[in-house]
C-alpha cells in the first residue's frame, strides 16, 4: 500500500489543500512513529502506523472549511467517517478506521447523540494501540499552522471546550506514550 498514490487519487498536486494535507499527515507520521519507537512493549505494527497516519484525514477534501482550502459540502466533523469511506471504498478496513476514530480523542455515540453531531450512530473511539497512537499524535498539529507542534498546554485547553472526557483521556494518553 502506498498512501500517496492513494492521496493522489482525490487532491491534486501542488494545490494549497494538497499542500496542506501532506505537511500535517507527515507531521502526524513522524510523531507517532517516534511514540511507537520508544513503546515496543505495546508491540505497535509500524508499517500499518505510517500508513494509517498518512490518510487519517484523507477526508477533509469533502468539507467545508475555507481556512485550510476545503470547499465540499459536509461539516468539517465530519470527515473522519467521510474519509473512513473512501478508505473502505480502496479496500483498506483498518485504514478506515483509523479515519474515523480519530477526530477529537474519539467520539461515543453517547456523545454524538448528546452533542446532536451530524455523524453516523456508532461509537467513533480508537481502540487498537495504533489507533489511540494516532489519534494522540494527531492533536499536536493543526493544519492552520504546519510545522508548528502544539504544546500539551494548548491542546489541553482546545479540548476543554468539549468537557472532561477528552481531557481525561488525552491525559492518560501523555503519561502512556510520553
Amino acid at each position: 500500500m502506498h498512501p500517496l498514490e492513494i492521496i493522489d487519487k482525490y487532491y491534486t498536486e501542488g494545490t494549497p489543500l494538497y499542500t496542506i494535507l501532506l505537511s500535517h499527515s507527515r507531521s502526524v507520521t513522524a510523531k507517532a512513529l517516534e511514540i511507537a519507537e520508544r513503546h515496543p512493549e505495546l508491540q505497535p505494527d509500524k508499517t500499518f502506523i505510517a500508513e494509517a497516519a498518512m490518510l487519517h484525514d484523507i477526508g477533509i477534501f469533502l468539507t467545508h472549511a475555507p481556512g485550510i482550502h476545503c470547499t465540499g459540502k459536509a461539516n468539517y466533523i465530519e470527515h473522519g467517517y467521510l474519509g473512513a469511506e473512501l478508505m473502505r471504498k480502496e479496500g483498506y478496513e483498518r485504514h478506515a478506521l483509523v479515519c474515523e476514530r480519530h477526530t477529537g480523542t474519539g467520539l461515543s455515540l453517547e456523545e454524538i447523540k448528546k452533542r446532536q453531531l451530524p455523524l453516523p450512530h456508532r461509537d467513533m473511539c480508537p481502540i487498537s494501540w495504533e489507533e489511540q497512537i494516532i489519534c494522540y499524535a494527531d492533536k499536536f498539529f493543526s493544519k492552520t499552522h504546519l510545522n508548528e507542534m502544539l504544546t500539551p498546554e494548548k491542546i489541553l485547553t482546545s479540548l476543554a471546550k468539549f468537557g472532561e472526557k477528552p481531557i481525561e483521556k488525552f491525559k492518560k494518553w501523555m503519561i502512556l506514550f510520553e
